[in-house]
C-alpha cells in the first residue's frame, strides 16, 4: 500500500473514530455531472463528509449558473451549517453568499475561487500556478523526446475565462514557455496568445476540437504541429480528435505532444494508447479530506489548518487558503501515481 493510500485510509478511519461528536449539515455545490472528475468530488466529499457524522446535500447544476445560483439559496433556505461552493462562475454569487452571511452559514471555496464577495471564509485547492507550470514542463519534455531540439510549432489552449483557475493553469505554464517562445524554440504559429483569446469557455472539449479544427485548417496545411498546451483532459480528447481527423498519430505522421489534467480514466487510456502525452493528478479525496477538516475546525469554533494567505484575492479581501500538491503524470509513473494511489484499478484501465 502506497504512503498516499496510507494517508488517506488513515484521514477516514480517524473521520469516522471522530464521527460521534460531529453534527451538522453540509450543502455541496458542484458544477456539472459532465467532467468525471467532479463526480469524484462530489463522491468523495458525501463520503468523508458521512464518515466525520454530518448529513450532506449535494447538488450538481450542469454549468448553468441561474441552476446553481437556485440551488444554494434552496441550501440557504434550507438551513445548512457550512455552504463548500464549486462555483461554475466566480463571479456571480454575491447577493447569495451575502445572504448566506446573514443567516450565519460559513462558505468554503472548492477548488475554483469564489470572487468579489467578502463572505467566502476560506478556499481549498490545489497549487494551480504548479499545475500550469507541469502542464508546460512535460509538454516541453515530450517535444524534446518526440521530435528532438526543435524549434517547435505549439499551439495553446486555455481553460474557461470565468474560472479563476484557468489563468493561475495559463500564467504558470507561459512562465515555462514564454523564454522559449522569446528565443525561438516554440513558435505559435497562429500567433493566437493570452486568455481572451486561447480561452475555452465552460472548459467545453467540443469548442476545443472546433478551434483545433480551424486552426489546423488556417495554419497547418503546409507546416506540421508538434505540440498542443492543453489544461484539461476533457479539452485534451477533443483536441486529440481533432488532430487524429487529419491523419496525426497514423502513419509517418507522429502525434503532437498534447498536456492535460485531472487524470480522468480516458486520458490515461489515451496516454496508453500513445496519444495524449501527459496529465496533471490531483487527488480528490485529499481535497475532500483538507475540505472536511475545515468544516470541522469551523464549526467546532476553531481555525482550519491553511498553508497560505497571499496567493488568492478574490477582488475584495485575501482568501485563507489551503493549496495541495498537483502530481505530473506521464507515461514514466502513471502506475505508481494512478494504481499505487488506489484512484483506479487496473481493470478500470483494461
Amino acid at each position: 500500500m502506497t504512503l498516499t493510500r496510507l494517508l488517506t485510509t488513515a484521514a477516514v478511519t480517524a473521520l469516522v473514530s471522530g464521527a460521534a461528536f460531529a453534527e451538522g449539515t453540509i450543502g455541496i455545490a458542484m458544477p456539472t455531472q459532465s467532467s468525471a472528475r467532479w463526480i469524484s468530488d462530489g463522491n468523495s466529499m458525501v463520503e468523508q463528509f458521512k464518515a466525520a457524522g454530518y448529513e450532506t446535500i449535494l447538488q450538481y447544476a450542469e454549468d448553468d449558473i441561474p441552476n446553481q445560483l437556485a440551488q444554494i439559496e434552496n441550501m440557504i433556505t434550507n438551513d445548512v451549517d457550512v455552504l463548500v461552493i464549486a462555483a461554475i462562475d466566480g463571479t456571480t454569487l454575491s447577493n447569495a453568499l451575502e445572504n448566506a452571511h446573514f443567516a450565519d452559514i460559513r462558505v468554503i471555496a472548492y477548488d475554483r475561487l469564489i470572487r468579489d464577495s467578502a463572505y467566502v471564509d476560506y478556499y481549498a485547492t490545489f497549487d494551480n500556478f504548479k499545475v500550469g507550470v507541469q502542464q508546460a514542463t512535460s509538454l516541453v519534455d515530450g517535444l524534446s523526446e518526440r521530435f528532438g531540439d526543435g524549434p517547435y510549432n505549439v499551439e495553446l489552449f486555455g481553460g474557461s475565462p470565468d474560472d479563476n483557475n484557468a489563468y493561475f493553469f495559463y500564467n504558470g505554464a507561459m512562465s515555462v514557455l514564454d523564454p522559449l517562445i522569446a528565443d525561438g524554440t516554440v513558435n505559435i504559429v497562429s500567433g493566437q496568445m493570452g486568455m481572451e483569446t486561447v480561452g475555452t469557455l465552460r472548459w467545453d472539449g467540443a469548442v476545443a476540437q472546433a478551434r483545433m479544427d480551424n486552426l489546423l485548417s488556417a495554419h497547418y496545411t503546409d507546416d506540421t504541429i508538434h505540440g498542443v498546451l492543453s489544461p484539461y483532459d476533457g479539452l485534451s480528447i477533443g483536441i486529440i480528435s481533432s488532430l487524429k481527423g487529419v491523419g496525426y498519430g497514423s502513419g509517418d505522421q507522429e502525434m503532437p505532444i498534447v498536456s492535460g489534467q485531472d487524470a480522468e480514466l480516458r486520458s490515461i487510456k489515451s496516454m496508453l494508447a500513445g496519444e495524449q502525452y501527459s496529465t496533471v493528478f490531483k487527488d480528490t479525496r485529499e481535497l475532500a479530506r483538507v475540505t472536511v477538516g475545515m468544516v470541522d475546525a469551523l464549526l467546532a469554533g476553531g481555525e482550519p489548518e491553511i498553508n497560505d494567505t497571499t496567493t488568492y484575492d478574490n477582488g475584495v479581501k485575501v482568501i485563507p487558503s489551503y493549496l495541495l500538491e498537483p502530481v505530473s503524470v506521464d507515461m514514466s509513473n502513471w502506475k505508481d501515481v494512478i494504481i499505487g494511489s488506489g484512484y483506479y484499478t487496473m481493470d478500470e484501465i483494461q
